[in-house]
């Protein structure tokens, strides 16, 4: 069976249990890919790119948000309003 591996560093998982700050250091910044039996069993992805990926998400999701509103009225109201 063909396994995708969305990461450039792969290890074991009794890699991981040894040295685990080692293997996230090996990925230098990006996600390792954890592999059991040689099939990828989960991504250990460190917490900057965890972070970035976040920002990532809540950004498409803004501007989902943001393209269903177009078309709309605009409502225009002052400050003494609100």
């Amino acid at each position: 069976m063909v396994n995708l591996i969305l990461a450039q560093t792969s290890a074991s998982v009794s890699e991981l249990k040894k040295n685990p700050m080692g293997t996230v250091a090996a990925g230098e910044g990006f996600p390792v890919a954890i592999l059991n039996r040689n099939e990828p069993a989960f991504y250990c992805v460190p917490a900057k790119a965890y972070e970035a990926l976040m920002d990532k998400l809540e950004d498409l999701e803004l501007n989902a948000i943001a393209n269903a509103r177009e078309g709309q009225s605009v409502i225009k109201v002052t400050l003494d309003a609100l």
